[in-house]
């Protein structure tokens, strides 16, 4: 039943993208961060929806009146040099060719229908349903984990949706620190008190989610990110103390097993989690020396590489031939494309925190864009230091939520690039 119930939504929603492809953006958001057909039992988590959703967007899109140019900037120029940059690595990978050209079109797909989000959506009404399917999609799931922690005590572990980039724990929890400034971008502007609500008892469960996936990671990001957030939102002392309340009962409120979990942070030399980043890092840093300018190519996680790059043992870890994914997204970007490729990926993260900051003073100056733009740029802005933390230790260089999130400053700046434009 649940196969042919998620089958009907999604088919169901291809005439609809044929006929406003803006629609299709928004389905393949949401497929590709909640992957809903990955919670059947039968024919459905086999089918390819994402596909079905692309091409139809693809075929839609040349005839659409909704299309626009597609909008330059600083973003946008060092998102295409980071993509031409990736594909220029590939043809010098380490990695067997017909692996690498997998992983390439597999990126080459997420970036291809953002772009396209980027020439489809403009305007509030439809930068703020692109917020609602990004913070949803994953979200719910994060709602689901907040209300299990608290009714078993913090037991178990939080897991993210299947079959994506967020099902793991730490992943999910990282998520989660991203989308936490969303949901209080979405309650600000809220008008009804039902959502107001909903979205209050999103940002109180929330935290207990983070803190059930037993991430380390997740847990330095929640700090960082918590901190900004108070300081950029409405009432910077109110806001504060109040994610301050939340996460400290959230913290009081987990078992002793999971404060010892995160206790290992001051004593790394002892955990055998920790000093196997470690050894990770050495191996990526080695292949940069060795390659600094293509680095290894996508996919460098391989018996090779670390045959001829590992450390061999660090501390208390023996390698011992182990392979290890990179754990951080600025070595992994290190080890698959070089220093240009960390260069580029650093300098777009910068320059979207930069551009965020600068649309939030525009906007305000403008009518139609002060109620809302500065503080989801704020919010923007705050999400993008969460992920800077704690994606210093996962392997998350290619994470679609992170570009998404970013994509959000590219369509407020040209939509108000366009504003500018038209006549009075």
């Amino acid at each position: 039943m649940r196969d042919i119930l998620i089958t009907l939504i999604i088919v169901g929603t291809l005439p609809f993208i044929l006929y406003r492809p803006s629609v299709g953006t928004y389905v393949w958001a949401w497929l590709g961060m909640m992957n809903p057909h990955k919670s059947a039992y039968g024919f459905a988590t086999s089918l390819p929806f994402s596909q079905m959703v692309g091409i139809a967007t693809l075929i839609a899109f040349p005839f659409s009146r909704e299309r626009r140019p597609f909008p330059i900037n600083t973003i946008t120029v060092l998102y295409l040099l980071l993509l031409l940059w990736m594909t220029i690595t590939s043809f010098f990978a380490l990695n067997a060719w017909s692996i690498v050209l997998d992983r390439w079109l597999f990126v080459l797909k997420i970036h291809l229908m953002i772009f396209l989000t980027l020439m489809l959506l403009r305007g509030r009404q439809s930068i703020e349903r692109l917020v609602w399917v990004i913070a949803l999609s994953i979200g719910l799931y994060g709602v689901k984990g907040g209300l299990w922690t608290m009714f078993t005590g913090g037991g178990g572990r939080v897991w993210g949706p299947p079959g994506g980039f967020a099902s793991e724990n730490n992943t999910f929890g990282l998520s989660l620190v991203i989308l936490l400034p969303l949901f209080y971008y979405l309650y600000q502007v809220a008008t009804r008190r039902v959502i107001r609500l909903a979205l209050i008892g999103c940002l109180v469960t929330l935290p207990f989610a983070i803190l059930g996936t037993q991430s380390r990671g997740a847990l330095l990001a929640l700090i960082s990110m918590a901190t900004l957030l108070g300081l950029k939102g409405k009432r910077p002392v109110l806001t504060t103390i109040l994610i301050a309340t939340v996460v400290a009962a959230a913290v009081a409120f987990m078992p002793d097993s999971w404060s010892g979990r995160m206790q290992t942070i001051q004593s790394y030399e002892e955990d055998s989690s920790a000093m196997s980043r470690l050894y990770a890092w050495l191996t990526m840093w080695n292949l940069a020396v060795d390659r600094p300018i293509v680095g290894g190519g996508f996919v460098v996680d391989t018996p090779q590489v670390y045959a001829l790059y590992s450390p061999g043992e660090v501390g208390s870890y023996k390698g011992g031939g182990t392979v290890l994914v990179a754990h951080s997204i600025y070595f992994q970007m290190l080890g698959e494309h070089g220093f240009p490729g960390l260069i580029l990926y650093v300098l777009l993260g910068i320059s979207s925190w930069r551009r965020a900051g600068t649309l939030a003073k525009e906007a305000e100056r403008h009518p139609e864009y002060s109620s809302w733009a500065p503080m989801l740029m704020r919010m923007v802005q705050v999400s993008l230091v969460g992920f800077a933390a704690g994606g210093a230790f996962l392997s998350l260089a290619h994470f679609d939520l992170i570009y998404y999130i970013i994509s959000l400053i590219v369509l407020v700046d040209a939509s108000l690039r366009e504003q500018r434009r038209a006549p009075a």
